[in-house]
């Protein structure tokens, strides 16, 4: 034990602290503690008050004439190994085995010193802490599943905010920091993290690479995130105490129907015990607390941060986008189409290349695959007429050898309505002058059929992903002038005045077509240069 952790025992022991807190708050054993306070007293009192410590006998032993060796060698050597230690002491005539060497080196080794976890209190609105948790739960109505604790802690009043959730991904981290500033009323001006990666990209020799998108919620806001060092939980010793708390008197004798009937009991936890119990180390109530700190916090923004992911999805053959593998409806007309999709916590919209939302449906649950959400004014009518009227629209927007090959679709096949649709579905797949391409060689030769289509563009052409999918659809809508080259190149007779000096010094002269002229050098050597 260092003077430095002795030091502090005796400090918390003075100051009132019990054998058990300042076990806890050092790391170390409670015995450990015990014995530098007795030790303390008797060095203050004298050993008659506090009798001198048992100490116990150790049996005499063959090592006990390698002991200086081994204090030499671990002292040179640290990391030394016992196997490696062994085979030097044999060489000195050790006749002994592994196991007894083993056990004096655990005796004699230095034991590396741990840098004791100070204490502090931070002022009023000044720091939070955050962290996650997570747990396996027994749901009486939805079976075992892994649920993570969001919390979100002020440092001086200890008011918390916490709510369970299914991942902690960064739109989930992002949504629950709105409602815990919403619930508290404000924003500290630092938040502690540990390094998970919403928040810590890496760490880096010029310290904690922060992801930019983390950084821009946090500006937003106007409090600034800050990273703790690696393996050092214990900078973050409020959140983290306070997640035994919640396991030994939240979750300890009691059952969950479902993941929202958790959130529910866990929200009247918070206000009806949490908030309004006296603090053991405060010695206040947090709610009370809270109260005096609210004004100090930061005041939350007119606009809340947009949380809403937005991605791309392709619209298939049968008017569907996917996400997370349930599938929702869209009209029609869309098909083949890479559209934006805009997801909430509860909702997933959709809009048109205008830009303009053309279908809201309501988020199925994570845990359930292979669903379908469909609205019937998306599905496509049942007159073959319309569909025709429709599928002429869409093929003319390819172009008039479109419409001539879909006139020739409609004459030679018989059910040429679904053909043409899975047709337009290609666009999503191969670029649009490869679609064209097919088009025409299917019109020059005649081949008025899906399978004709198929066949020549996997023998033509190569599948693209959605990013180019979205470049070529914006690429057809720049104007002509911004696609050609408005600036053609000059020659490079055009610009030798800009480099050539007459050899009196005068004007520069034009060479004219003929060559150069009179006054010019006609020697390279005599140019300037």
């Amino acid at each position: 034990m260092t003077e430095e952790i002795r030091h502090e025992i005796v400090s918390r022991h003075q100051g009132g602290a019990s054998i058990r807190r300042i076990a806890e708050d050092l790391d170390l054993a409670r015995q450990t503690v015990r014995d530098a306070i007795v030790r303390w007293e008797a060095e203050r009192t004298g050993p008659e008050a506090y009798p001198a410590l048992p100490t116990r006998r150790r049996r005499a032993s063959a090592l006990d004439a390698y002991d200086a060796a081994i204090r030499q060698w671990l002292q040179r050597y640290p990391d030394i190994t016992v196997t490696r230690l062994l085979e030097e002491l044999q060489a000195q005539g050790f006749t002994g085995h592994y196991t007894i060497l083993r056990e004096r080196v655990k005796e004699l080794r230095p034991r590396p010193t741990r840098e004791p976890v100070v204490r502090f209190e931070t002022s009023m609105g000044s720091q939070a802490q955050m962290d996650y948790s997570t747990y396996d739960l027994d749901f009486t109505g939805e079976g075992r599943r892994r649920v993570h604790l969001f919390s979100y802690i002020l440092s001086y009043s200890r008011r918390q905010y916490l709510h369970f959730v299914e991942t902690q991904d960064l739109p989930t981290t992002l949504r629950e920091h709105i409602r815990a500033f919403e619930h508290l009323g404000g924003v500290a001006r630092t938040c502690l993290y540990d390094n998970m990666k919403v928040v810590v990209l890496r760490h880096g020799d010029e310290g904690p690479l922060y992801n930019p998108k983390f950084l821009a919620f946090a500006t937003h806001y106007g409090y600034k995130p800050w990273a703790c060092r690696v393996r050092r939980s214990q900078t973050k010793g409020k959140v983290e105490r306070h997640f035994h708390y919640v396991e030994k008197n939240l979750l300890n004798g009691r059952t969950f129907a479902s993941l929202d009937h958790l959130n529910k009991v866990t929200a009247r936890w918070l206000a009806e015990v949490a908030d309004v119990r006296v603090h053991r180390e405060t010695q206040q109530r947090p709610i009370d607390r809270h109260a005096e700190e609210q004004p100090h916090l930061i005041p939350l923004p007119v606009t809340p941060y947009a949380v809403a992911a937005v991605e791309y999805r392709v619209v298939n053959v049968d008017g569907f986008i996917v996400y997370q593998q349930n599938s929702y409806s869209v009209p029609w007309r869309h098909i083949g189409l890479a559209l934006p999709v805009r997801v909430t916590e509860s909702e997933l919209i959709v809009y048109g290349p205008g830009v303009d939302e053309m279908a809201r449906h309501r988020l199925l649950p994570r845990g359930q695959t292979g669903q379908r959400s469909e609205q019937k004014e998306h599905r496509p009518a049942a007159d073959p007429r319309v569909q025709q009227a429709l599928l002429r629209e869409r093929f003319a927007e390819l172009g008039p050898l479109a419409g001539r090959f879909l006139d020739g679709l409609i004459r030679d096949q018989r059910y040429s309505n679904p053909q043409a649709f899975k047709i337009l579905a290609l666009q999503s797949t191969y670029a649009r002058v490869d679609l064209l391409a097919a088009l025409e060689r299917a019109v020059r030769f005649g081949a008025y059929s899906l399978n004709a289509i198929e066949r020549i563009l996997a023998a033509q052409a190569r599948p693209q992903g959605i990013l180019d999918a979205l470049a070529d659809r914006e690429l057809r809508h720049l104007p002509a002038h911004l696609r050609d080259n408005p600036v053609s190149p000059r020659p490079t007779t055009e610009y030798r005045n800009l480099v050539e000096e007459s050899t009196d010094h005068g004007p520069p002269q034009d060479p004219g077509p003929d060559g150069p002229t009179a006054n010019e050098p006609h020697d390279d050597a005599d140019r300037p240069v």
